[in-house]
């Protein structure tokens, strides 16, 4: 593993071994540093990224938000919001109130599949009468 870190936390990870931690591949964290999700990473000799354990946890809350049902560029909208006021004052309304929106479009699609099972049910007994 790497070297213990200066100021006697954890050692930094390497990407691989930040991957193997989140389950995420290396390749798509960093394209989550590239568009700004993930822009605390360290480099070192010749370029090399390092990660700490609060990039852990960022890669982690970025996987449940992705869980939830919210786009990347939701997520960007997020990480602009605390980049801009450095508090969750704003980022967390926020998080509500896109949550509260995949809610409605989840209910709206649970709806339509209900519609969708009600016909094909009826359809199949139809062909059932015709039998």
């Amino acid at each position: 593993m790497g070297q213990p870190a200066r100021n006697g936390g954890p050692p930094p990870l390497k990407i691989g071994e930040l991957a193997r931690r989140v389950g995420l591949t290396p390749r798509t964290i960093r394209y989550y540093e590239d568009i700004g999700l993930l822009n605390s990473v360290r480099r070192v000799e010749g370029g090399r990224r390092i990660y700490t354990d609060d990039d852990v946890r960022r890669l982690k809350f970025i996987k449940r938000l992705k869980l939830l049902g919210l786009s990347l560029e939701e997520m960007k909208e997020l990480e602009e919001l605390y980049r801009t006021h450095r508090s969750n004052e704003k980022v967390l309304p926020r998080l509500l109130e896109l949550l509260d929106h995949h809610l409605e479009e989840i209910e709206h699609r649970i709806d339509q599949l209900r519609m969708l099972q009600r016909d094909i049910e009826a359809y199949r007994e139809h062909i059932r009468s015709k039998l």
